[in-house]
């Protein structure tokens, strides 16, 4: 089923996960790991990340270097079809322009449709590590309007070459990411809601917000997608803060803000256990507070801490 239907077909407010893909070279067990605990809750569907590869030199015998493209977290596609039918859960599998040419994206869609995928989250994803900017693929999509496009093109029987062919129909609900606090490379925040609104006209059907910290920067993002237009369900990303460093990396790597209360009360803690409770009581509070809000559901961010997350959901669900 897709997302929205399953958001359409309840009056509770639901919860979903989100999965990275472990390191290279480390077992799907893992993975495993992540999910056990937290399948009792009936996540309505898990999201599987993808990630770029990395650029590597790597030194040659006569001196010169070899440059070479590694990925750290390779096996999204393998781990989606594990869990979808290991769970019996639905599986959104993320797909990125960022290193792909649109032919490219085009097979990766048609293999997820043949494995029975309903459900895929659309997004243009980072630039490569040491570029200054995101860089195209030379026959790709510059960024996740473009993606969007393709995949609701794709679900109307649109190929890239054979637009006026009769062909076959995939039937895609297409998610996307919305920044409550705008994207980092937008200039202002009333851009990065149109770009937003680009995406919502191309055919996303969905939005899954970046994480946060301040319900009130939710409220008045939703407030400003409904003005502009944007009637498409909107589900809030919670990430549950679990390190005393994430005071710093957190706001440095997606362009986000940490309450000033909250940022106290964890600057106090002398242990990382003791700095995770206090991540805990507080995505507790936020989550109590959007779902009396009437969300229609919590998307969490496991980044491998699925006893942070089982925790919040005890407490609210």
């Amino acid at each position: 089923m897709n997302i929205v239907d399953t958001i359409k077909s309840t009056h509770r407010t639901l919860i979903s996960l989100e999965i990275v893909p472990p390191l290279r070279g480390h077992a799907l067990e893992n993975i495993y790991k992540t999910i056990d605990p937290l399948v009792d809750f009936k996540p309505s569907f898990i999201n599987v990340t993808y990630h770029r590869e990395e650029v590597k030199f790597v030194p040659r015998p006569d001196g010169t270097m070899e440059r070479r493209k590694i990925n750290r977290r390779p096996g999204s596609v393998g781990i989606a079809v594990s869990i979808k039918y290991r769970y019996n859960i639905e599986v959104v599998p993320h797909i990125i322009c960022g290193g792909f040419s649109k032919h490219e994206i085009e097979q990766q869609l048609i293999d997820y449709s043949f494995l029975g995928f309903e459900n895929i989250f659309a997004l243009r994803g980072d630039p490569l590590k040491g570029e200054e900017r995101f860089v195209p693929h030379a026959l790709g999509h510059s960024n996740a309007v473009g993606l969007v496009k393709q995949i609701a093109d794709m679900n109307h029987g649109i190929y890239l070459d054979q637009p006026d062919l009769e062909a076959r129909q995939t039937n895609f609900s297409i998610g996307v990411a919305g920044y409550p606090e705008k994207h980092g490379e937008a200039p202002d925040f009333d851009t990065d809601l149109k770009h937003l609104k680009e995406k919502v006209d191309a055919g996303a059907d969905y939005i899954v917000t970046q994480m946060f910290y301040d319900n009130q920067k939710f409220f008045r993002f939703v407030d400003a997608c409904r003005a502009i237009g944007i009637d498409k369900p909107i589900i809030p990303g919670i990430n549950p803060l679990s390190n005393i460093n994430h005071l710093e990396v957190l706001p440095r790597l997606f362009h986000i803000e940490i309450p000033n209360d909250f940022a106290k009360e964890v600057k106090k803690c002398k242990t990382n256990d003791d700095a995770s409770r206090i991540g805990v009581e507080w995505a507790i509070a936020q989550c109590r507070e959007l779902k009396a809000h009437g969300v229609p559901l919590i998307h969490f961010f496991t980044m491998s801490q699925p006893n942070s997350v089982e925790n919040i959901i005890k407490h609210v669900f």
